[in-house]
C-alpha cells in the first residue's frame, strides 16, 4: 500500500495519468482518453483532490479546502483534502461518493457511486477507514470508523461495513458479514475481472436452506403418520373377525 510519503514525491502529471488509464481497465463504456478526461465526473475529482491534498500537506489549508469545495461542487464527490489516496484509484458513475479526512485508500481501488467512507467519532486522530490494494466497493455501500478492508476484498452495493474485512473475502450485508471465503481472482488480458454477477445472496441461501429442512421434517411427519395408523388397521381387522 503506497505511503502518503511517497506519493509525496511522484509528479502529480504521473498520478493523474495513472488514474486516467486505469479508466479502460474498469469501465467497458469507456472509448478513448479524451472522453474518459472531458466527461468522467470520478476522475475529474481525483484529479483535483490530489492537488489539494498536495497543498494540505504543504500547510496550504484553505486553498485545499476551496479546491475541495469546487470539486464537490463540479463532480457530486466530496473528498476531504487531507485523505491520502493511492495510484490508479476510479470512482466509476462518480456521484454522491464521500470520503472522509483521515481515510486512506491503496492502489488500484475502484468504488461505485454513493459510497461513503466515513467518521463514527468526534475525537480527534484517526477515525475513517483504511482501505487497502485492489479493493472493490459497490454501490451505496457505507464503510465507517478507523477499520481496515483488507487487500482484494469486495463489498457488496448498499452494505454497511462497521467491522475489519480480511484481505480477499466479500462482505454483503446490514451489517456487513462475509459470505465467501478468499479466492483467486482472474484477470480478463489487462482488465479487471469485476464478477459482478457472483456476489453471494446470504439471505436466499439461509431461506433455501429452511425451505430444506421444512420439506424434510414434513415428509418425516408424514412417514411416522403413516405407520402410526397400521396397528389402528390391524386392530380393526381382529375385531371384524
Amino acid at each position: 500500500m503506497t505511503s502518503s510519503r511517497s506519493l509525496g514525491k511522484e509528479r502529480l502529471w504521473t498520478l493523474w495519468r495513472e488514474d486516467v488509464a486505469c479508466v479502460k481497465a474498469r469501465d467497458p463504456a469507456a472509448r478513448n482518453v479524451l472522453e474518459v478526461v472531458l466527461t468522467y465526473p470520478g476522475v475529474h475529482a481525483i484529479i483535483w483532490h490530489r492537488l489539494a491534498n498536495r497543498l494540505w500537506r504543504s500547510g496550504f489549508k484553505f486553498p485545499a479546502r476551496f479546491i475541495s469545495w469546487f470539486a464537490r461542487l463540479a463532480t457530486n464527490v466530496d473528498i476531504h483534502p487531507g485523505a491520502t489516496i493511492g495510484r490508479s484509484f476510479f470512482i466509476d458513475h462518480g456521484a454522491g461518493v464521500v470520503i472522509g479526512e483521515t481515510a486512506e485508500i491503496g492502489d488500484n481501488v475502484t468504488m461505485y457511486h454513493g459510497v461513503t467512507l466515513g467518521g463514527v467519532s468526534w475525537s480527534p486522530g484517526r477515525r475513517h477507514p483504511t482501505i487497502e490494494d485492489g479493493v472493490l466497493i459497490g454501490a451505496g455501500a457505507k464503510i465507517l470508523g478507523p477499520i481496515k478492508v483488507g487487500a482484494g476484498a469486495r463489498i457488496g452495493a448498499n452494505s454497511v461495513v462497521v467491522e475489519e474485512v480480511p484481505p480477499g473475502v466479500t462482505a454483503v450485508g446490514i451489517p456487513a458479514r462475509i459470505v465467501r471465503a478468499p479466492t483467486t481472482r482472474s484477470a480478463i488480458g489487462t482488465r479487471v475481472n469485476l464478477d459482478h454477477h457472483l456476489i453471494a445472496d446470504p439471505v436466499g441461501e439461509v431461506l433455501s436452506l429452511l425451505l430444506d429442512r421444512v420439506e424434510f421434517l414434513e415428509a418425516r411427519l408424514n412417514h411416522m403418520q403413516h405407520r402410526a395408523r397400521k396397528p389402528d388397521a390391524v386392530c380393526e381387522e381382529k375385531v371384524e373377525g
